[in-house]
C-alpha cells in the first residue's frame, strides 16, 4: 500500500501512538518502506527505531515479521503494542506447542499484525512452512548488529536470515540498529544483500548524557557513595558475571536500595517479574547482565553504570544509551581496570583464531577510550564516524575536569610521516615500534628500520606514542583502514599538516597502571580488626563503655566488644540502622545500648568536620541462610538441640558454633529450656558468675579459670550463649 498523504500517517502517529509529530528520521525511514524499498536504519538508542517498523505494520495489509535476538526485549515491545491496543504476539522458545497453534491460526486469520520471532525460530523448517502460509508485508530485523562478527554481539544465527526470508519471497527488508561502526554498516549490508538499501543514519551524540570513567579502585564503596546521591532515580548496574549480579544486586539491598538482578540464569519468570518491576517502578535499580536492556523503552533512566569493563565501544555505547531517553539528565558511569581487560582476554582464549582477534581489538579499542583524555563524547562520536567539533562538550569527565596539555605538533607530524613512509597499510602498534626504534621481526621483513623516521622518537614510552596516535585519529588527520582491519591511512586532512603543521594541543593520558585493583570478594569489607580505626574516637567509646558497664553492673564486653567498637572508630555510624550494621552489634543492641554511644560519635563527627557512615560504609549482607532460619524457628519452638542438628545435618558442635553466630550478630535466642534439661540450677550460677566478672567472653581463657575447670566446653558454650542473649542482645 503505498502512502501519498502526509496526514495519514500523522494521523495514523496519533491514533495509534498518541504523538503529534514525528522525530528525527523516523518519516522518511517509514515513507521509504511504505514504498517498499529496502531500509537500513543506523539510529541511537532512544531515538524512536521501533517505530519505524511498528507504524508500517499498522498501515501495511498482512503481518509484518520482526526478528528479534532476545526473548526480554520481545515481551517489553510486544506488552507495549497491546497497550496501544494493536494486536502484536511474539514466537519463541517460552511457548507450549498449544500456544504455537493458536498463533499460527490467528496469524493465518490476519487477527495478528506484528509477529516478533526469534532468529532461532525463524530456522526451523516449520516455521517458515507456516509463514509461506501468511501474507507477509515486510520483515524488519531490529539489532541487525548481531549479524556482522565486528558487531558487539554477535549471532551466529543471524547470518541465516537472509536466505530465510528469500525462500518466504519478494519483499522489502528493513534492518535496524543502534550502534555501527562504518565497518559493521558494510557488513550488515553485505550479508543481507542489501548494498542498495537506503540508508538513514541519526547523529549518534547524545548531549544530555554524561560520560565519566572512574579507577576500579574500592568499586563498591564508590559505587554506593554514587547511589546515594541519586537516591530514589531509576539506574542500571552492569556487571559481567551472573555471580557478581546476584552480589552487587544484594549489596545494594542490605544498603537501603530497591534493587533487583537480571540474567539469563534465573527461572524466566522471576526475571520477568524483575523487569516488570523495574519498568513499573516497584524496583529503583536493576543490577544485569548484558541480557537486559535491549529494546526496553524506559524512558527516565536516570544513570547507568558498568561495574565491570564492556565488551566493546558499542556495546559501551549501547548501554549507556539507555539512560535519559526522555532528553532529561542521564550519567553514564564506568569502573575501569587493566583486570578486567586481562579477564576478558582469558574468556577469548577457546574461540577461533579470527573471532578471538576481532574480539581482541575491540577491547583495545575500550581500553583506548578509557584511558584517553580527549572529551569522551568526542571519542564515540570519531568511532561511529561521526565529527564532534566542539572544542569542550561540558559533558564528560575529561572535559569538565581537563587532563595535562602539551604542544603536540612535532609529535603529530613525525607520526603521520612514518604513516606515509611505510605506504599506508600498517597498525597503530607497528607504527610506534618504528617511531621507537624497536626492531622486531615485522620492521626486520619491512626493511623500516632503514627509514628516516626509525627510532626518532626513542625517547617517549610506547604508551605515550599510542596515545599520540589515538589522538591523531580522533582529531581526523588519520582514518581506520576499513578493507585492512587496524591499518591507519592519512585523511585529506593529515596530508594538509604534512605540508603546512599547525599548533595542536594534545593531553596526557590517564594512567590506570598504579591504582590498586581490588579482590573480588573481601577487600572491600570494612576493616574491623587493624589500627586503621581512629585511635581518639576508640578511646572515648571505650571510656563510656566503662561507664555504661559500671551503670548496669555488667562487663564491658557485654555492652558492645572492641572489634565493634573499632569499626564504629572506623566508619563513623550515626543513625540507629548505620549502628546495627556495625559486626556484632545489631537493632536489639542499638536500642538497648547505642543511643550515648551515637551521640558521641555525632559530635565527634561534627566538630572533626568527619566523613560518615553514610557516605563509606558498605554494609555486607548478614548470612541469613536457610540453616540459620531453620535454627532460630525451631529454638522458637523449643526442639530439643539433638533433634534441630540432626534436621540441619549438623554435628552438634557445628550447631552451637551456628548458634553462636546468630547470638553474636545481635539476635536473642532463648535456650532455657534446654539449658534446664542438662544443667542444673548450681552450675548455671557458677558459669553465669564466672562471665559477670570476667573482663572478656573468651572461651579459651573460660577453660582455664579454677572456678569452672570441671565443666565441659559444652556447658560453658551454652551458658555463654544465655549468658549474652540475656544481657547483650
Amino acid at each position: 500500500m503505498l502512502v501519498e498523504e502526509k496526514d495519514i500517517l500523522k494521523d495514523r502517529l496519533k491514533e495509534i501512538f498518541g504523538y503529534s509529530q514525528f522525530r528525527g528520521n523516523q518519516e522518511r525511514i517509514i515513507r521509504n518502506l511504505l514504498d517498499g524499498k529496502n531500509t537500513f536504519v543506523i539510529m541511537p538508542t532512544g531515538a524512536g527505531k521501533s517505530l519505524c517498523y511498528q507504524l508500517p505494520a499498522m498501515i501495511n495489509d498482512g503481518l509484518a515479521i520482526v526478528i528479534s535476538p532476545l526473548i526480554a526485549l520481545m515481551k517489553n515491545q510486544v506488552d507495549q503494542m497491546n497497550a496501544y491496543g494493536v494486536n502484536a504476539r511474539f514466537m519463541n522458545s517460552t511457548l507450549s506447542k498449544g500456544e504455537i497453534t493458536r498463533l499460527k491460526k490467528d496469524c493465518m486469520n490476519g487477527i495478528v499484525k506484528l509477529l516478533y520471532v526469534a532468529p532461532e525460530s525463524l530456522n526451523k523448517e516449520e516455521t517458515i512452512d507456516f509463514l509461506k502460509k501468511v501474507n507477509v508485508s515486510f520483515v524488519a530485523i531490529d539489532e541487525a548488529h548481531c549479524i556482522s562478527e565486528w558487531g558487539h554481539d554477535f549471532r551466529p544465527e543471524y547470518r541465516r536470515i537472509k536466505s530465510m526470508i528469500q525462500i518466504l519471497g519478494n519483499m522489502p527488508v528493513i534492518a535496524l540498529t543502534a550502534t555501527a561502526t562504518p565497518k559493521v554498516q558494510l557488513d550488515i549490508q553485505k550479508n543481507l544483500q542489501m548494498e542498495d538499501a537506503d540508508v538513514f543514519m541519526s547523529s549518534f551524540n547524545r548531549k544530555n548524557l554524561y560520560y565519566e570513567v572512574r579507577p576500579k579502585k574500592e568499586t563498591k564503596k564508590q559505587l554506593i557513595k554514587f547511589l546515594k546521591d541519586n537516591k530514589g532515580k531509576s539506574g542500571i548496574v552492569y556487571c559481567l558475571s551472573r555471580k557478581k549480579v546476584e552480589e552487587i544486586a544484594q549489596l545494594l539491598n542490605v544498603n537501603g536500595f530497591k534493587a533487583a538482578p537480571y540474567h539469563a540464569g534465573l527461572d524466566p519468570d522471576v526475571r520477568m517479574k524483575n523487569q516488570d518491576d523495574f519498568l513499573n517502578e516497584e524496583t529503583d535499580i536493576i543490577v544485569a547482565t548484558i541480557a537486559f536492556g535491549m529494546g526496553i523503552d524506559k524512558p527516565d533512566v536516570r544513570f547507568v553504570v558498568h561495574y565491570d569493563v564492556p565488551k566493546s565501544l558499542e556495546g559501551y555505547y549501547q548501554e549507556t544509551g539507555r539512560s535519559g531517553r526522555d532528553g532529561l539528565e542521564g550519567h553514564c558511569l564506568m569502573f575501569y581496570s587493566h583486570n578486567d581487560l586481562s579477564k576478558l582476554e582469558k574468556f577469548n582464549k577457546d574461540k577461533p583464531v579470527q573471532e578471538r582477534e576481532n574480539s581482541r581489538i575491540l577491547l583495545q579499542e575500550m581500553e583506548y577510550y578509557a584511558e584517553s583524555p580527549v572529551c569522551r563524547r568526542r571519542q564515540l562520536l570519531h568511532y561511529f564516524g561521526e565529527e564532534f567539533t566542539e572544542e569542550n562538550c561540558g559533558m564528560c569527565d575529561n572535559c569538565v575536569h581537563p587532563r595535562e596539555r602539551f604542544e603536540g605538533s612535532d609529535y603529530v607530524h613525525l607520526v603521520l610521516q612514518t604513516v606515509k613512509k611505510t605506504n599506508q597499510r600498517f597498525t597503530l602498534s607497528h607504527l610506534v615500534n618504528v617511531i621507537r626504534g624497536v626492531e622486531d621481526e615485522y620492521v626486520k621483513s619491512y626493511g623500516h628500520f632503514d627509514l628516516d623516521v626509525y627510532g626518532k622518537g626513542s625517547n617517549e614510552d610506547q604508551d605515550f606514542w599510542k596515545s599520540v596516535i589515538r589522538q591523531t585519529l580522533i582529531y581526523q588527520f588519520l582514518e581506520k583502514d576499513i578493507d585492512n582491519i587496524g591499518a591507519l591511512r592519512l585523511t585529506s586532512r593529515g596530508e594538509a599538516f604534512l605540508k603546512n603543521p599547525e599548533s595542536i594541543e594534545l593531553a596526557r593520558d590517564h594512567d590506570f597502571t598504579t591504582e590498586i585493583e581490588e579482590e573480588e570478594e573481601s577487600a572491600e569489607r570494612v576493616p574491623t580488626n587493624t589500627k586503621s580505626y581512629d585511635v581518639k574516637l576508640f578511646e572515648m567509646l571505650k571510656t563510656l563503655r566503662k561507664k555504661i558497664a559500671k551503670e548496669k553492673n555488667l562487663p564491658p564486653y557485654v555492652i558492645f566488644q572492641d572489634p565493634s567498637l573499632e569499626e564504629m572508630a572506623t566508619t563513623y555510624p550515626t543513625t540507629k540502622d548505620e549502628m546495627a550494621q556495625v559486626n556484632g552489634v545489631g537493632m536489639g543492641k542499638v536500642n538497648k545500648f547505642g543511643k550515648e554511644f551515637l551521640e558521641v560519635i555525632e559530635r565527634y563527627v561534627e566538630e572533626n568536620d568527619i566523613e560518615t557512615a553514610s557516605d563509606v560504609v558498605v554494609k555486607s549482607s548478614v548470612n541469613k541462610s536457610k540453616t540459620k532460619i531453620a535454627i532460630i524457628q525451631q529454638i522458637d519452638r523449643k526442639v530439643d538441640l539433638e533433634e534441630i542438628a540432626e534436621t540441619t545435618r549438623l554435628s552438634f558442635e557445628e550447631l552451637l558454633t551456628e548458634i553462636e553466630n546468630i547470638c553474636y550478630s545481635g539476635t536473642k535466642l532463648n535456650l532455657n529450656y534446654y539449658i534446664d534439661q542438662v544443667l542444673d540450677p548450681h552450675k548455671q550460677d557458677d558459669i553465669h558468675d564466672y562471665f559477670m566478672r570476667s573482663e572478656s567472653d573468651s572461651l579459651e581463657h573460660a577453660l582455664k579459670d579454677d572456678s569452672i575447670a570441671d565443666y565441659s566446653e559444652e556447658e560453658i558454650r551454652l551458658m555463654r550463649i544465655k549468658f549474652m542473649s540475656e544481657y547483650a542482645n
